[in-house]
This record gives C-alpha cells, structure tokens and sequence, in this order.
C-alpha cells in the first residue's frame, strides 16, 4: 500500500512558485511515495518531474490540469499536451486517447471550476473524483463529492491541490498498487484508493496567497 498525492502544482503552472526540488522534499518528508505535477494546461512540469526523479524511491506520474469550457479536468496518465478550452467530453476523449484516466479535480467547487458546477455528471466518461480537495473553507464540495462517489460507485481520491510546496500532502490516497504507471491507473479505476488528510490551514492559506499577489507586484 502506497500513499499518494495525485494533483501539486509547481512553478510550471502560472499560479505557483513552488520548485521541483522543494515538492520532492516535502513530499519525502510527509512519507508519499507517488506524487503527480498535475500543472495547469502543460505537461512540462511532469516531464521534468519524472526525469529528476529516474532514480529515485519518489514515483512521479505524468498528469496535467485542463481547463476545459466547463470546468478542470485532470488528464491523470497523460504525457501530452491537450488544447485547453474544448468541451469536457471532448477533453475527455482525448485523454482516454492517452490511455490515461479523466479525474475530476474540487468537482463542486464553483469558484475554482469545479466540472460539475456546469456539467452533468451523467453526460460524461469520467474515471474517478477528488473527494477530499485540501483547498477547501467549509468542507460543503468535498462532502457532495463524497456522496457522488459512494451513490455512483466512483473512485475517490485525496489530494492536497498544493499550490505552495509547504501543503504538499496535506491530503492525499493510499493506493493498492506497483510503482508503475499501469499498475497505478488500473488501482484507481479498480477502486484501490481510500481518501485521506486533513484540509490546507485557511489562515495560512491566505498568508501565503496574500503574500503570491504581493511579490507578484514586485
């Protein structure tokens, strides 16, 4: 059994400063062994990830954030770029094209583009869900994630969103598979994940997204 953290961004996505370097840290020292660079629109930060990582007990899976008309798509498995702004079921497809696996990320979350505050669960391919987003105020999207994935039978999975490498692991899955990318993705389709961790610190947070916009300016 195997814990991971399948959706950190790094300095590749527009939105963070966090360095590879310092993910791998934290990462190593919250005792994850799977990690994915689940960057906004770009594989790159993936690619770069996996090949720092050759060598090491740190298993770094390709993956990518869509921003799809609807809503955030995670292409979990994907090593390819795919074109933002197409229709989710079309994002979908072509990641399937991949052979990877269409995760929704913060599914309800409406202020972060969560796919089904616009789109219906039912009209879509989707292979499983976050249930437990670490970005969350009230726990209120988490909660109907959960519900959907227990009605629905639909794999959930915990994953910290970290967009600062400090919160890397703050949620996160433990998963019933080989250190390899097949055996990771047939895992999760099958089920083998179970959602847990505990949600980012709201006030450190804001000091941190307070602090981004500061030295954004500069």
């Amino acid at each position: 059994m195997y814990r991971m953290d399948s959706h950190i961004h790094s300095v590749y996505s527009p939105d963070s400063k966090s360095k590879l370097e310092d993910i791998f840290r934290v990462a190593k020292s919250r005792d994850l062994d799977i990690i994915a660079i689940s960057d906004h629109n770009t594989v790159e930060g993936s690619q770069v990830a996996q090949k720092m990582t050759k060598d090491d007990d740190l298993f770094v899976m390709p993956s990518i954030e869509i921003s799809s008309l609807e809503g955030h798509i995670l292409g979990f498995g994907c090593s390819e770029n795919i074109k933002r702004d197409l229709p989710a079921a079309e994002t979908i497809d072509l990641i399937h094209d991949q052979a990877a696996l269409a995760i929704i990320p913060h599914p309800y979350c409406f202020y972060r583009h969560g796919l089904f505050c616009k789109a219906d669960y039912e009209d879509l391919k989707v292979d499983a869900i976050e249930t437990k987003n670490a970005r969350f105020i009230v726990g209120y999207c988490n909660g109907k994630a959960k519900k959907l994935s227990e009605k629905e039978n639909l794999p959930g999975l915990g994953a910290s969103d970290a967009h600062y490498y400090k919160f890397v692991g703050d949620c996160y899955s433990t998963i019933d598979c080989e250190k390899d990318i097949d055996s990771i993705l047939k895992a999760i389709k099958k089920g083998k994940t179970e959602a847990l961790g505990k949600g980012t610190s709201n006030i450190k947070l804001s000091k941190y997204l307070f602090d981004y916009r500061i030295l954004k300016k500069i």
